[in-house]
């Protein structure tokens, strides 16, 4: 139940909808429950999930972007397109940032990225965020 409710964390903090997955993944890593690897992987295909969702959304609903039911604002695609443009499918690289990481993979999906190269990155981001998560908490232990 708890890794379900950790890959559930990481899976809706990676959306436009603001959660924390951080804390969660930090008490499983203290409890000391699990493996460290097991709860690496579980956060990280929530989150990469969860990305993947984004870019869906940006490639599938990008007509509706208007409509008020549409989970990204004008402003944030406009702030994501703007990166996205400046900094190419490398912005990917920030997808584990807070604020401005779900609305790139949401551009990402406007612009079309190809999916294979946006699945790379953003596991790379997303990922090594959560691994260096993990080294952080045990150092502090």
């Amino acid at each position: 139940m708890a890794l379900f409710g950790l890959f559930s964390a990481a899976l809706i903090a990676a959306t436009l909808i603001p959660a924390q997955s951080e804390a969660v993944l930090v008490a499983l890593l203290l409890s000391g429950t699990y493996p460290v690897w097991l709860l690496l992987v579980v956060a990280s295909l929530g989150n990469v999930l969860g990305a993947i969702i984004n870019w869906g959304l940006g490639r599938y609903a990008a007509r509706f972007a208007q409509r008020r039911w549409f989970p990204a604002s004008p402003t944030q695609l406009e702030r994501a397109a703007a990166w996205y443009h400046r900094w190419g499918y490398l912005s990917l690289l920030g997808s584990w940032l807070p604020i401005i990481g779900d609305p790139i993979t949401v551009a990402a999906g406007v612009m079309r990225e190809p999916f294979w190269r946006f699945a790379l990155l953003v596991t790379l981001a997303k990922a090594g965020r959560y691994v260096l998560l993990a080294a952080v908490t045990f150092q502090m232990v």
